[in-house]
């Protein structure tokens, strides 16, 4: 066996690798958990959004004045 023959075996062996991650990410089977895998950055900061939202109408409804109050009275000192 010659280093030539290790180097063809090499490259066939590398070239179905490729094709074997290929044909496993472009899977039709995989695109949805793929696509959902793709919108988690997005996840957080749309809970994050949601949680400041909910709070900000909390503390509103909490403190009985009308919605805006509070900031006039942050903006004045």
């Amino acid at each position: 066996m010659t280093i030539e023959t290790l180097r063809e075996i090499g490259l066939v062996l590398g070239s179905v690798a490729f094709l074997a991650i290929c044909w496993w990410a472009f899977s039709p089977k995989r695109k949805k958990r793929f696509e959902e895998d793709a919108n988690l950055p997005f996840a957080d900061e749309e809970r994050q959004a949601d949680k400041d939202k909910s709070a900000a109408q909390q503390d509103e409804s909490n403190s009985g004045d009308k919605p805006g109050a509070n900031r006039k009275q942050g903006q004045d000192k």
